[in-house]
């Protein structure tokens, strides 16, 4: 894992170092595939904010930081926001295929058109 210097600079792992089975869970529950599929469909960067997801903000820490802690996404500041993308380049790199997959995976169980990784995305899953 990349060190950091910066307090406000979040560790992220270096391609290399990214792990088939840390991604496969990262992508193995809904909320975190909701976040991906939001971000594979949004052209711009997009902050923890936007994404209304049913669980606790202390929860939604946890999914995002998995999702870093796995090279699934990157996150930034800009300001007070923390901003995500998704390390397309670094899968595909590594893993050719696997994020397309699981992409086409989930906009076959939503209501989005099949193959479409873009527009409205997977209502995430009720929380009880």
């Amino acid at each position: 894992m990349r060190t950091t210097t910066n307090p406000r600079d979040l560790p992220h792992p270096a391609r290399e170092d990214i792990r088939l089975e840390g991604v496969l869970h990262a992508l193995s529950d809904p909320l975190r595939l909701h976040v991906v599929h939001t971000l594979a469909g949004s052209p711009e960067q997009l902050s923890c904010s936007h994404f209304d997801l049913p669980v606790t903000k202390s929860t939604s820490t946890h999914h995002f930081r998995v999702l870093r802690e796995s090279g699934v996404i990157h996150q930034a500041y800009r300001g007070t926001s923390k901003m995500n993308d998704l390390r397309r380049d670094d899968l595909d790199n590594l893993f050719p295929g696997l994020l397309d997959s699981v992409l086409v995976a989930v906009s076959r169980h939503s209501s989005a058109p099949p193959g479409r990784t873009g527009g409205a995305p997977p209502a995430p899953p009720a929380v009880y």
